[in-house]
């Protein structure tokens, strides 16, 4: 069996080595970049299966290379590392492609406990149906789009996963820390303000093209997606 392939891109020396070498002793393959120019040819020449991603680099930040790599159609799961513990910066990283976000000091083993919640949930992704039909709402995972009433809907990465999330639960109330675990599969340190943002942003893409609202608030528990045809 391959062995998981893992692109460490960090400005630190001290940093990628510690890494590579507890990665490489948990049987992932690994490879290194020092800055965001590298990381982009590295991704292009290796197709990594995630990406370990420092968030400030010499040449340009870990946003900036997430959005060059997504708008070339690169879709391995990128695990943002910082050294900064802002709410702002998290909602970020996820809405412009990321999959996680760890702040240093971190230990390592809770690197390797994120790149396997990482990896374990782009598996069942992939095992899932092709196109999920809910009403109003059809997704299309093998071309990861979504239409509204037919009409075509342009969602973030992470968007996209909760819509996924709340689609496949109808008429079923769904709570925050129910959202976290299974849309970013950790709790931010038990903060639900990303959960909000989130639906926010949802229904700021969704509402305006839908006949009715279709992710209603149950005040104090959680949200629910309201299935119609």
């Amino acid at each position: 069996m391959a062995k998981t392939r893992v692109l460490i891109v960090d400005d630190e020396p001290n940093i990628r080595d510690l890494l590579a070498t507890s990665l490489r002793f948990a049987g992932y393959e690994i490879q290194s970049a020092a800055n965001g120019a590298q990381a982009v040819a590295a991704v292009t020449e290796s197709e990594p299966d995630i990406i370990l991603l420092d968030v400030m680099l010499p040449d340009m930040n870990g946003f900036s290379v997430t959005k060059k790599l997504r708008s070339a159609g690169i879709q391995a799961p990128i695990l943002f590392l910082t050294a900064r513990d802002d709410v702002e910066d998290k909602i970020t990283g996820l809405t412009v492609g990321g999959d996680d976000y760890l702040t240093k000091p971190f230990s390592l083993d809770e690197v390797v406990a994120r790149i396997q919640a990482i990896l374990r949930r782009t598996k069942t992704a992939d095992a899932e149906p092709s196109v999920i039909d809910a009403g109003a709402v059809v997704i299309n995972q093998d071309a990861h789009e979504v239409t509204i009433e037919g009409k075509l809907v342009d969602l973030s990465p992470t968007e996209y996963k909760l819509l996924r999330f709340l689609v496949m639960n109808p008429d079923r109330v769904l709570t925050k820390a129910q959202i976290l675990d299974h849309v970013w599969e950790y709790d931010f340190n038990g903060d639900m303000g990303i959960v909000e943002s989130y639906v926010s942003y949802l229904r700021k893409k969704l509402d305006p093209i839908s006949s009715r609202p279709l992710i209603q608030t149950k005040r104090g528990v959680g949200y629910i997606y309201k299935k119609h045809d």
